[in-house]
């Protein structure tokens, strides 16, 4: 929980100052709430830091020496006491009080709109230099802000405190940045990024429970969207409760593009997390062995390791979440040669998160250590970065392009040999009789800021003599066939890739191919097609029998290879399917719909006929 109220200092030569307090307003209250991270100001109790002042001035051997810095310091501004709830907090903010009576009041005046992103945006009267002039009539300035429902630990205040439900940030490394998406139609979508600014980031911010934008982000700096773009020229001042409320312009095709995606970055209340993990032996600051502070076995709070043997991909993104560092690169399971620290003994293990978490200790873990290999040289490491790759299905293209083929089985001996049909084909009497395949083309887009490599280096590659060229990726796509519960119908086929740009957006040059041994990737802002004649670009549905199904696929499905963005890498479609003919509908990524529109397709009944609005 971070520190929500306390004295509001402002960085004055070597030290701090504080503010005087005659003539402080709500509106003043909201900017520095907003500025350490805090969408909401209260009221505060100013009787409590009254009684402190003078208890400070009446027993100053108690106090003098325990001042305490509880807030975080941001450019202009630091709260700097603890919350009333604590005794330690008490003290130290007696002392605080009376380490400032000996110095004078640096602000006397701020007159604040309340749409400011900073206190230095606002009027201000500053006192004179060599003035003795104290705040007659006043006292420092106190202000109580209320966080975000994401650094709450009270459940039943959460539930009151609701972010907004039609806005969103997509692709950011860090909770409060990102790809600004809004909700229209039950279909989510992008802002263009003309004219876009503090005072609009702000509304964004606040209004999904983070403080004031920090940076109002142009030209995809997280990344290009997909999908429609539904706002451009957006003009908030700055009080309006959602982007939705502000004026704009509505979009046409001719006026902006996904390279012109607007985004932000957000104040974030201060919680301290950094202070509890760091990485060492790294030959940069972005890369190292993990070791993370808290309770050994004897409950002694030390720096230790941790277990590498369940680190995956999402664990290495919290770390890198919580070390600040952006993006996970690679997660390490042996750190052998990134040791150059005297720690080690394992703290944590069976570390297991979902990938969202703000901190290594908000995943689960086993309550004692227990670890296989746990030498030094097994302890779990991380490679960050700044920058990451994002891949996305075109789905309208699979459901313009799927059709049925009874492919001959002599025709069919590479696909069985790279095992691309059902475990029945192996009962067949080759070369004689057919397989029922389900065909369509895949285009998958790279639309992060980072080219999507696979983790496999070049030695490691697999060539397939059938195919004639190498696989990166034992598994790059999972294609599954669904009944409407979710149970697989047809055997899912894991598709193993050779990864390359076969097309890229205009002005942008492709970088990998698959012939002749070459590198292997997608460069952002290019796709890799494949195309629904290839061998092996097909679910075996030999063996399912007609009805209403869900089409399924899932690229990267292992998260093997890091992305700034996991929720948008599957793709669904309703699919009929009559014993002779197969139509495709309402295909979409898994994170396009709003969750209404998800659970209607999810709860959809089955085409009654052939007739597709």
């Amino acid at each position: 929980m971070p520190v929500t109220e306390g004295v509001v200092e402002v960085k004055y030569k070597d030290g701090w100052a504080q503010i005087c307090d005659v003539g402080w307003t709500a509106k003043n209250t909201r900017v520095v709430c907003g500025m350490m991270g805090f969408p909401h100001e209260k009221k505060v109790n100013k009787n409590f830091y009254r009684r402190l002042e003078r208890r400070a001035a009446e027993n100053p051997s108690r106090s003098k020496g325990n001042v305490s810095t509880g807030g975080r310091q941001a450019p202009k501004a630091k709260a700097k006491a603890k919350s009333k709830q604590s005794s330690a907090g008490k003290k130290s903010t007696g002392g605080l009080y009376l380490e400032r009576q000996k110095n004078h009041y640096h602000i006397h005046s701020v007159a604040c709109m309340g749409t400011e992103v900073h206190l230095a945006a606002c009027p201000l009267e500053f006192s004179k230099p060599n003035s003795t002039i104290s705040c007659d009539g006043g006292m420092p300035v106190v202000v109580s802000c209320i966080p975000g429902p994401l650094f709450m630990q009270n459940t039943a205040f959460k539930k009151k405190l609701k972010t907004s439900n039609n806005v969103r940030l997509k692709g950011g490394a860090q909770p409060g940045e990102g790809r600004v998406e809004v909700l229209k139609d039950n279909e989510w979508g992008t802002v263009c990024d003309d004219r876009w600014n503090l005072q609009s980031a702000s509304v964004v911010c606040r209004e999904l429970g983070f403080g004031s934008a920090k940076e109002a982000l142009t030209g995809a700096r997280m990344g290009q969207g997909m999908g429609p773009i539904y706002m451009n020229e957006v003009k908030c001042v700055g009080q309006e409760r959602s982007i939705w409320n502000c004026p704009f312009r509505n979009i046409t095709s001719e006026d902006c593009k996904h390279s012109e995606d607007a985004a932000v970055r957000c104040n974030l209340p201060h919680m301290g997390l950094e202070n509890t993990i760091r990485l060492t032996g790294g030959r940069t600051r972005y890369e190292g062995r993990v070791e993370v502070y808290g309770p050994d076995e004897n409950g002694t709070e030390t720096w230790g390791l941790i277990c590498g043997e369940t680190w995956t991909t999402k664990e290495a993104m919290v770390a890198c979440r919580q070390l600040g560092l952006g993006y996970a690169n690679q997660a390490v399971r042996e750190t052998w040669y990134w040791d150059s620290s005297n720690i080690t003994d394992m703290v944590m293990s069976g570390v297991k998160c979902t990938g969202s978490e703000l901190a290594l200790s908000q995943c689960q873990r086993h309550k004692a250590v227990s670890c296989q290999k746990s030498a030094a040289k097994f302890a779990a490491g991380v490679i960050c970065s700044e920058t990451a790759s994002d891949l996305i299905l075109n789905a309208p293209l699979v459901q313009q392009t799927v059709y049925i083929e009874d492919r001959p089985l002599h025709m069919l001996y590479c696909a069985a040999e790279e095992d691309c049909l059902s475990k029945s084909a192996a009962k067949a009497n080759w070369p004689y009789g057919h397989r029922r395949l389900l065909r369509f083309s895949s285009q998958i887009e790279n639309i992060g800021r980072a080219d999507f490599k696979p983790k496999a280096g070049r030695h490691s590659w697999v060539w397939h003599a059938c195919h004639g060229h190498y696989h990166s990726m034992d598994i790059f796509t999972h294609y599954d066939l669904l009944s409407s519960n979710g149970t697989k119908v047809a055997e899912g086929h894991k598709a193993s890739f050779c990864l390359e740009d076969s097309d890229c957006q205009e002005g942008i040059s492709k970088r990998y191919e698959c012939a002749n041994f070459g590198d292997q990737g997608i460069t952002v802002g290019c796709w890799d097609l494949y195309r629904h004649d290839i061998d092996c670009q097909w679910i075996d549905i030999s063996d399912v029998k007609p009805g209403n199904y869900i089409l399924q696929i899932v690229i990267n499905p292992n998260f093997e290879v890091a992305e700034s963005d996991f929720t948008n890498n599957a793709m669904k479609c309703n699919c009929k399917y009559d014993g002779n003919r197969v139509w495709l509908h309402n295909c979409h990524n898994g994170d396009a719909f709003s969750e209404e529109a998800e659970r209607r397709f999810e709860k959809y009944p089955g085409q009654l006929n052939n007739q597709i609005s």
